[in-house]
């Protein structure tokens, strides 16, 4: 498997921990921090739940040898971090939001053409 998928794995796994942990333990006091509001905590501990189950598979991604062995993480994570930005990008092009709603746009994007890239790249 390539260094640098091993790489994106690592540093997705890092960002969604630090994303989802937050969210699932105290949705309101993370999402307050950046005055995000109104704020649905089910919704939000939900989100932090998946963040956290992608973060495990990353990490099982990083230590896998093979790419049989996370072809499909690759596949599932492409496809979350590239409807997780369009539903984004539809929300952001029609409002005034702050910059951490841009910034996390472009997390998820980032991640989107990494994760497209890796799948590209096999094929």
């Amino acid at each position: 498997m390539s260094g640098s998928l091993r790489i994106t794995f690592l540093l997705h796994a890092i960002v969604a921990f630090l994303m989802g942990g937050p969210l699932l333990a105290a949705p309101g006091r993370w999402l307050s921090v950046f005055g995000w509001a109104p704020i649905d905590p089910l919704m939000s501990r939900m989100l932090g739940a998946a963040l956290l189950a992608m973060a495990w598979s990353s990490l099982r991604g990083y230590l896998a040898e093979e790419w049989d062995q996370v072809q499909i993480i690759v596949e599932l994570e492409a496809a979350f971090t590239v409807l997780a930005s369009f539903g984004l990008l539809r929300h952001l092009l029609v409002g005034n939001w702050p910059w951490y709603t841009w910034a996390t746009f472009g997390i998820f994007a980032l991640f989107a053409i990494a994760w497209i890239y890796h799948l590209v790249k096999k094929k």
